[in-house]
């Protein structure tokens, strides 16, 4: 190797200089700057090779040094710098030293763009080619760095080259197979999903589980002793009985986790797969964001974001946002490759190039090319997603859901520690005068301690975060085949409350499939597609018309077309086509068919481009400047208003036989009459685009504005003045297929649907009125957006109840409009596609990008994906997100009602009872439980949606989890069944003529009965509305009917066979029937409590409310001094099992573990069931208003007032926190659905 030759640089730009004795030091370790070079010179046919040797030279010149330094290994990081039998020239490891942090050292020393080129063995303008396998020979690093010295002058955009040609080898290989083997894919490796095992264990990680274990094992221990002692029968029965059914109900628990993280991890993969644009054998195609490998040109366009790293090729105005991937809130431009290298070369400063693109950055200007040299994990972002894998977070109504659980639960608590209570006060009271021996003894006191644990486990309503949880896997794995990619969890659940619709018009409710069906050249020469406008005096057909135009004029329109348009040919399904903006598309088809358009890449070709301006939303239009004749032509096209407007000058003599074409005055009349042609095109709901151009001697202009990071380029409002009218053309784009019923659909459930588009005001009206959304011209229901944005909020917020359209409007517009919209309370949706919708999709509650149109700004701002850009698949969305909240509460209805009798009818068998003993027992309430959390929560989470959801309007914000009209069905049911077992249970040995020895029999009747009550019931919390048909759709749900086949054979099971183990025995026909005769009237109860009154029922209810918190918030307050030892006990029980599980699962505490371990340690832990947070009034809140739950006083309760809607909205409750106090279920509130 030969030293590089000297160079001089700016001292202050990307080397540090170095002096002859000066030493490095990396990792901690200290090198001879001599020495060094011989540690890290490799063999470049191992493909672990580095720059050589090096030469020390003054401090003016280029280190090489330095260069060496620049491709040195991390620490950790040595493996990615050795590849066996590599063909490049390059290794990962020296790749990713270009952007760990961004290297012009690294640039310098792997050869700049062209050694990039040649080591990678790809072509910067061709790409690698498609017929690409495994790779013959090898690239040394020497011949790499060596092409990056030739000189190369950068300057015009070249045009492309031939496809490179690269030799291939083997049979059956796959494409890229030495490419992919040392470079990797653009796949991060998946997080390992929790296995089975560690599902198990986290399902039983509950406190009350364990302490049900620990009883059952000592019931067990004791059993096994007392038959092995005595003559008694098997008394360890029930303690394996009860070790059985926690192995089943954690078995069972586990496995519906399971089965939800896959889902989840296939949503996944959908959700992060996108399609990108890159050159392959001098094509530009289409391919998935997962195929990108390194060597590929990929294309760079507003609103992309970077998939990968490399290396700038060629562009105009790239300027890119990488805040999210470096932190650095600037816009970077980005300078090409070539340019950076000669700067290198002439030694001129190179402080402020940059031709890095940084994976996980956002295109937000300009269009271009770049070389890919990292994918995968070797990429910068890559490396920081790998960092940053966790777990989803959970959803608003997941967290509402947890926060009721824990109240429930610590209201059933509440019972159970009574209920110890009690048993243990009358076990005491006998215990002097009982003689049986000690062990049976401590045997029923573990029967009572047992009795009181399964009453929380039963009580701890575990099973509502897992509804809402099942409910949206179900919803979002359907909602994918019907278009809708769920991005955010928590949009799902809040689309079914959407109470307005901001959608855009081309592609959603359009088709975006647009055709040029009419246009005008000049001042009047107008030509139309369509056979009634042909009759029209001075309008011809596109044949009749382009055939007469003079070549001149021609060749005028169709470098308007080709050149200014960021659209290229490609093909679909093996058909050739543009592909791009359909606007665009739609231009070049007039302009291949009509104008003898025949390859665009070859018309671009002869023509230098000096300076590209990309569109722009603010300014409505997008501009080019070529190389034209001598001079320099700026072509531009956009908006046909505000392109007239611009316009003071046209074209005549436009045919073939009237000459060489003259550039005339603009008169006002000719103005007028173009204005009138837009309008008249507007009205027939078409596009309008209209184009211009100007001539200048000389780029930039001498007298016009330059831009301050480059002053080759005008500043191109300065020259957009004084244009030539070339002409406008108006493009038809039809309707979608059902979008005016999904309109009306929209309006019939409450959803107000507003239209924000870039159109003119004509156009807008006339789509909307087409569609729907405009039922009149009501001038009030149409405004302009600059119109809009100088209205104070006052103003608008006047204006907004009445509007429906917001015509010519910018990405700004809409972004004020969503604001002020939530401001007024609404529950905003949006649609967008474009990067500049990123911040108002954000701002949404619901954010709808296209995933066909759409750029992948706006795809991650956004929190849904709508996959066929068709605002009909809003509707599905909006249908799921009502089934989810209404899945939910079907569920927590129906828990709710089990929770009560569960817990009374333990509570009061048990007290009544001689010997202390529960009518249902441990092990039936286990099954129990297992019917009513895991069971009921897939059966009820599956009901799919149906039109008829959209029947009622959104609920309002304000509207509690649990409404008047759940409250009326929970008590209704409560009370049937309660009155019902207790009949059974009280009454029964005198009315079916029992005697005492056939008590056990009356005890199965009673949980048989009590069973497929439960079984009924949830057959009647299928509807949630005061409807009849409870059966509607049934058979539509397998899961629903399948998981109560398995209830109904487990419940059959257990009464033939579940003998000693459920402490029951079998029935017979006559006791079957009266166990089924008993439970079916539930159905029948429930069409009699739909029937009562809401209204009625708010009466009444709102009334005992008031009674009971008299007698209920002493109680509460006593039973909190009494259990907040035995709480302490549990917590620490808590605290060790957590502890257990991070050791067995390597889980890290999340922050609430922490917090309460802090608490602990301080002493300041709260009472379980409860928030330690206090309310400024001075009230401990047993949980947040957001779960639905009010404060429990600490102080003296004053006269009560009646239950209100929410403290945060009614002044009653804001002006006097005291009458709070007296409320204790934020739920009872009255609203009706």
């Amino acid at each position: 190797m030969t030293t590089p030759p000297q160079t001089a640089v700016d001292e202050n730009s990307y080397l540090s200089p170095t002096t002859p004795d000066r030493k490095h030091t990396f990792d901690g370790s200290t090198l001879n700057s001599q020495s060094s070079d011989a540690a890290f010179r490799f063999r470049s046919n191992s493909g672990i090779s580095a720059a050589s040797s090096a030469t020390v030279y003054s401090r003016t010149s280029l280190q090489y040094e330095a260069v060496d330094d620049a491709l040195r290994p991390d620490k950790g990081n040595e493996k990615d710098f050795v590849v066996q039998n590599n063909p490049f020239a390059f290794t990962p490891g020296q790749l990713n030293k270009l952007l760990n942090p961004k290297s012009l050292s690294a640039f310098k020393a792997l050869g700049g763009l062209r050694g990039l080129e040649k080591g990678l063995r790809t072509s910067i303008t061709a790409g690698i080619s498609v017929d690409e396998t495994r790779l013959d020979g090898q690239i040394s690093f020497d011949e790499a760095t060596t092409a990056g010295k030739e000189k190369v002058s950068y300057g015009d955009i070249p045009p492309p080259s031939a496809p490179l040609r690269t030799e291939t080898q083997g049979v059956g290989t796959s494409q890229f197979d030495d490419r992919l083997r040392v470079f990797g894919d653009n796949r991060l490796p998946e997080r390992k999903p929790d296995g089975i095992l560690v599902l198990i264990w986290r399902a039983y990680n509950d406190k009350i589980l364990i302490l049900l274990t620990i009883a059952a094992v000592v019931s067990l221990a004791l059993g096994i002793y007392e038959t092995v002692a005595g003559d008694s029968g098997v008394d360890w029965v029930e303690g394996v009985a009860i070790c059985v059914a926690i192995v089943i109900v954690v078995t069972v628990g586990a496995a519906n986790d399971w089965q939800k993280e896959r889902q989840f991890v296939k949503l996944n993969k959908r959700k992060d797969d996108r399609e990108v644009k890159i050159i392959r054998s001098g094509k530009s195609i289409q391919i998935s964001v997962y195929d990108i490998t390194v060597g590929d040109v990929l294309h760079l366009e507003p609103g992309d974001a970077v998939p990968a790293d490399g290396i700038f090729i060629s562009g105009h105005g790239v300027k890119c946002d990488e805040s999210s991937a470096t932190g650095e809130s600037d816009q970077m431009k980005k300078t090409p490759g070539d340019e950076v290298w000669q700067r290198i070369q002439e030694g001129t400063a190179t402080a402020k190039l940059d031709p890095f693109i940084i994976s996980g950055s956002k295109v937000l200007e300009g269009v271009g090319t770049y070389l890919v040299t990292s994918v995968g994990t070797n990429s910068s972002y890559g490396k920081i997603l790998m960092s940053l894998q966790t777990k989803n977070d959970p959803t608003p109504l997941q967290v509402k859901l947890g926060k009721l659980a824990n109240w429930i639960g610590g209201l059933g608590s509440s019972a159970a520690g009574l209920l110890f209570l009690v048993l243990l006060i009358k076990f005491l009271t006998h215990l002097s005068s009982d003689s049986r021996p000690g062990a049976e003894k401590a045997q029923d006191f573990l029967d009572i301690l047992i009795v009181a644990i399964t009453v929380i486990v039963v009580a701890v309503p575990e099973g509502l975060p897992l509804a809402v949880t099942l409910a949206l896997a179900f919803a979002t794995t359907r909602m994918l085949k019907e278009n809708n990619l769920v991005r955010v969890l928590r949009a799902c659940e809040t689309m079914g409350n959407a109470t307005t619709i901001c959608s855009d018009k081309t592609g959603t409710l359009t088709q975006n499939k647009m055709t040029v069906v009419a246009g005008t050249v000049g001042a009047d020469t107008k030509f139309t597609s369509s056979p009634t406008e042909k009759s029209k005096s001075g309008t011809m057909s596109f044949a009749e018309t382009f055939s007469k135009l003079s070549a001149q004029m021609k060749e005028l329109i169709r470098i308007s077309i080709a050149l200014n348009s960021t659209a290229f040919e490609g093909e679909e399904k093996g058909v050739p086509t543009f592909i791009g903006s359909k606007t665009e598309v739609a231009m070049l088809t007039l302009a291949k068919e009509q104008l003898g358009l025949e390859n665009l890449a070859t018309e671009r070709s002869n023509f230098k481009i000096k300076q590209l301006i990309p569109f722009d939303s603010a300014r409505k239009c997008m501009g080019i400047v070529i190389k034209y004749r001598g001079s320099y032509r700026l072509l531009v096209k956009g908006a046909a208003e505000i392109m007239l407007s611009k316009a003071t000058q046209t074209i005549s003599s436009l045919y073939e036989s009237e000459g060489s074409c003259q550039v005339v005055e603009l008169t006002t009349a000719e103005k007028e009459g173009i204005s009138a042609t837009i309008d008249e095109y507007a009205q027939h709901s078409l596009r309008t685009i209209g184009m211009l151009y100007k001539d200048f001697p000389q780029w930039p202009p001498a007298d016009a504005k330059t831009l301050e990071e480059d002053p080759k380029m005008a500043d191109f409002d300065d020259v957009f003045h004084d244009m030539t009218w070339i002409g406008v053309v108006g493009i038809h784009d039809p309707l979608r297929e059902g979008v005016v019923e999904a309109v009306a659909q929209c309006q019939h459930s409450g959803v107000v649907v507003r239209m924000v588009t870039g159109d003119n005001v004509t156009t807008a009206r006339a789509i909307a009125l087409d569609c729907g959304i405009l039922h009149s011209d009501d001038p009030n229901a149409v405004m302009e957006g600059p119109k809009f944005r100088q209205l104070s909020d006052k103003e608008m917020d006047a204006a907004l109840p009445k509007l429906r359209v917001l015509a010519r409007s910018s990405p700004e517009d809409k972004r004020i409009l969503v604001s002020r919209l939530k401001h007024l309370g609404e529950t905003v949706a949006v649609t967008g596609d474009g990067t500049n919708d990123g911040p108002a999709l954000k701002m949404a509650d619901v954010g709808f990008s296209m995933g066909i149109a759409g750029t992948e700004v706006a795809k991650e701002a956004s929190s849904i994906i709508l996959l066929d850009d068709n605002f009909s698949s809003t509707i599905t969305a909006l249908m799921w997100g009502r089934a989810v909240n209404d899945a939910v509460k079907k569920f927590l209805q129906f828990q709710i009602t089990v929770n009560i009798t569960a817990v009374v009818l333990t509570f009061v068998s048990a007290v009544s009872n001689d010997s202390n003993h529960s009518v249902l027992t441990a092990v039936q309430l286990l099954w129990v439980n297992l019917i009513m959390d895991t069971l009921a929560a897939l059966a009820l989470a599956t009901d799919a949606p149906t039109k008829k959801i959209l029947d009622r309007p959104p609920q309002p914000k304000s509207e509690p989890l649990i409404t008047i009209n759940m409250w009326k069905m929970i008590i209704g049911q409560a009370i049937y069944q309660l009155v019902v077992t207790f009949i059974l249970y009280f009454a029964g040995m005198s009315i079916f003529n029992y005697e005492m020895h056939e008590r056990v029999e009356l005890n199965t009747i009673v949980f048989n009965s009590f069973v497929w009550m439960q079984i009924f019931n949830e057959i009647n919390n299928r509807r949630l509305d005061n409807k009849f048909n409870i059966f509607e759709g049934i058979h539509r749900n397998f899961w629903f009917i399948g998981i109560n086949c398995i209830m109904v054979g487990g419940q059959i099971m257990i009464i033939f066979v579940g003998g000693r183990a459920f402490s029951i025995t079998r029935l017979n026909g006559v006791q079957w029937a009266i166990s089924l005769l008993t439970a079916l009237p539930c159905l029948l109860w429930g069409v009699l409590v739909r029937c009562f009154p809401d209204e009625w029922f708010a009466v009444v209810f709102n009334g005992a409310v008031r009674a009971m918190t008299f007698v209920l918030v002493p109680f509460w307050k006593g039973l909190r001094f009494i259990f907040h030892p035995i709480a302490e006990i549990f917590r620490g029980v808590s605290r060790f099992s957590r502890r257990t599980a991070r050791r067995v699962t390597g889980k890290k505490p999340s922050s609430d573990e922490e917090e309460e371990d802090q608490s602990a340690m301080t002493g300041d832990a709260p009472f379980e069931g409860g928030s330690s947070a206090r309310a400024q009034d001075g009230t401990r809140r047993v949980v947040d208003e957001e779960a639905g739950v009010f404060p429990v006083p600490t102080i003296t309760t004053t006269t009560p007032e009646p239950v209100s809607a929410d403290p945060e909205t009614d002044p009653t409750i804001r002006e006097n926190p005291e009458t709070t106090t007296t409320i204790m279920i934020h739920p009872l509130s009255l609203h009706s659905q």
